[in-house]
């Protein structure tokens, strides 16, 4: 198992944050800060600002990192921003873990900026009452091709929790993305159907998904052992799927948010809207559909949630999403939106959500999540 690629630990997991002065978030060199964060805040001064890196989750590569940033500004009222700093895929760490020719490709095609889409006039135009995005005070080019936003500083969002907040999701991320079948908004992504899927299936489903499957020895685990039925689930479902990716190509296609887990849905603690939308990801047209399959499985990758509420947040998700396209007058296509969740989620989450690297560990609590990631795989393969 010494060769096994790692399946990654859970979505809550933390990256490293580097630090950065203001100037730098800035795009100034210090004797300008005073003016630059002026024009953003009037009457602050750089004596009274504070930079703190924030931890975030390991997820995208395009991520620098995440800071808030505090002070004091006019008549001495304290302020507070989030900034966010992009970056192309040439200044990720994790680019030299990877075959040298698939870094280069990786890095090459990886659309980096594609987070600043949702702040796009047309995807404005498209987000239903209910769903907002943060404000947006300024994008800052930093050179060397990192960017930085600087948006609202979300006060405390509430947790996510509940069966009916799952559905009011799920009910909103309809609207959305019916809203988002639309030539003008689809144009935005410059890539064919599902393009992002199928380059996730090609590289992460095809090593860290179909290659441990192969692997006769690792399966022969105590932790394995059992779920050998699993296994030949898991291993027919790989040979289906250049066909689940061509019934994708052939369904109603949207512009997506893209990773739509509750973590990307905030819950803010007024009532400006029912959430805030932050992360967008895979900006290429996929499937009416394929966002239900992240706020599925998100808290369970998190920890946050046992797989064994998957079937009850499935129940209510669906007919919720549902409902949401028809309020936006997509109707007649409830079975292939069915459909197309099914197989997303499958290619998505179903094959390598496994975490392999855990096997044998002495941590009761290793022990569980691993446990936990083998009933959330179970539970997805047989939604296909």
């Amino acid at each position: 198992m010494e060769n096994l690629p790692k399946g990654g630990r859970p979505a809550g997991v933390l990256a490293p944050v580097p630090s950065a002065d203001l100037a730098w978030l800035l795009g100034v060199d210090q004797d300008g800060v005073d003016d630059a964060l002026g024009q953003l805040i009037p009457g602050a001064r750089a004596a009274t600002a504070s930079v703190d890196p924030l931890p975030h989750t390991l997820g995208s590569p395009a991520t620098h990192g995440v800071y808030r940033v505090r002070g004091r500004g006019k008549d001495d009222q304290e302020w507070s921003l989030f900034c966010k700093v992009l970056q192309h895929l040439k200044h990720w760490p994790g680019l030299a873990m990877m075959p040298p020719q698939l870094a280069q490709s990786f890095a090459a095609d990886f659309p980096w900026r594609s987070e600043l889409d949702l702040w796009h006039p047309r995807v404005q135009a498209s987000l239903p009452p209910g769903l907002r995005s943060p404000v947006l005070h300024r994008l800052i080019e930093l050179g060397d091709d990192r960017v930085a936003a600087w948006q609202e500083d979300i006060a405390q969002p509430a947790p996510f929790r509940g069966l009916d907040q799952f559905a009011l999701a799920a009910r909103l991320l309809g609207r959305w993305n019916a809203r988002s079948t639309g030539a003008g908004v689809l144009a935005l992504a410059p890539y064919p159907p599902n393009y992002a899927l199928r380059m996730y299936a090609e590289h992460s489903v095809r090593f860290r998904g179909l290659l441990p499957l192969a692997d006769d020895a690792l399966w022969t685990h105590p932790w394995l052992a059992p779920h050998g039925d699993l296994r030949s689930r898991l291993r027919d479902l790989g040979d289906r799927i250049p066909a689940m990716l061509e019934t994708l190509d052939a369904a109603t296609l949207c512009l997506p948010h893209g990773d739509a887990r509750p973590r990307n849905l905030l819950v803010p603690s007024d009532d400006s809207a029912a959430f805030i939308v932050i992360d967008l990801s895979f900006r290429a047209p996929h499937a009416l559909g394929f966002d239900l399959g992240q706020l599925l499985v998100g808290l369970i990758h998190e920890g946050k949630l046992p797989a064994a509420m998957l079937p009850a947040i499935a129940d209510v998700i669906v007919p919720a999403y549902l409902e949401g396209l028809a309020v936006e007058g997509v109707t007649g296509e409830d079975d292939a939106v069915r459909r197309s969740f099914a197989l997303a989620t499958m290619l998505r989450s179903g094959f390598d959500s496994m975490l392999y690297d855990l096997i044998g560990s002495d941590d009761p609590a290793d022990r569980h999540t691993f446990a936990e990631r083998v009933a959330l795989t179970s539970f997805i393969s047989q939604l296909v």
